[in-house]
């Protein structure tokens, strides 16, 4: 390995995700909001005008910027069939267990030839707190006053207000997206850290089945 190679986490801009809030390296925050496709296909031509136009009104009341984001990622089916052979191990029904056994083959054999695909749609919130600029010398005589408690409650108050102005963003996109037929949900600490974990590590999306 070249001396001068830096660890992966070093590209990466996040430095926690706490609560299911994504606090990067730079102070700025983010919320991911994970938000369900509608089939305008199956809608009327009014119905998808309506929608279209809803959309369109949406965007254009936001004062933020946004990042919409769509992963396609190929359908790990492996856990159906799992559970699919243990209903047959317990089939008494002699008939039936022969067709469970060969709807295995047939699912099996058919998402082996077809990737069967499945899309998540993902609707990233920032928030960037604004520092105005002032004397700096000032600042160092001002915290060099505080002691380390006053300073450490001091920024548990600035992130907790941070918080709640992303919190009405994301109450802000929620409302939105619900006005268009479309439902959503802010992901929580585990399902941020999921979200990341696929997108970093590709080729490990499947990773292992736990047996129950």
């Amino acid at each position: 390995m070249p001396l001068n190679a830096k660890a992966t986490q070093e590209f990466v801009p996040i430095k926690e995700v706490r609560d299911g809030i994504i606090v990067l390296k730079d102070g700025g925050l983010r919320a991911i909001v994970l938000a369900n496709s509608v089939n305008l296909s199956l809608k009327s031509e009014d119905e998808q005008k309506a929608t279209i136009f809803q959309f369109q009104n949406f965007l254009n009341t936001l004062d933020f910027a946004i990042q919409i984001s769509v992963q396609s990622r190929r359908l790990d089916i492996r856990p159906y069939l799992l559970l699919l052979e243990d209903r047959a191990k317990i089939q008494s029904e002699p008939l039936l267990k022969l067709q469970t056994k060969e709807y295995v083959e047939f699912i099996r054999n058919f998402t082996e030839s077809v990737s069967i695909m499945t899309k998540s749609f993902f609707v990233v919130v920032p928030y960037t707190h604004t520092i105005l600029k002032s004397d700096s010398g000032i600042l160092k005589r001002l915290f060099s006053k505080k002691n380390k408690e006053e300073m450490k409650l001091a920024k548990q108050e600035d992130f907790e207000e941070k918080v709640s102005q992303l919190e009405e963003r994301v109450s802000v996109i929620q409302q939105g997206l619900s006005r268009c037929g479309i439902k959503s949900i802010q992901l929580g600490t585990e399902e941020v850290v999921e979200v990341f974990y696929k997108v970093f590590n590709p080729g490990e999306v499947e990773g292992k089945i736990k047996l129950e």
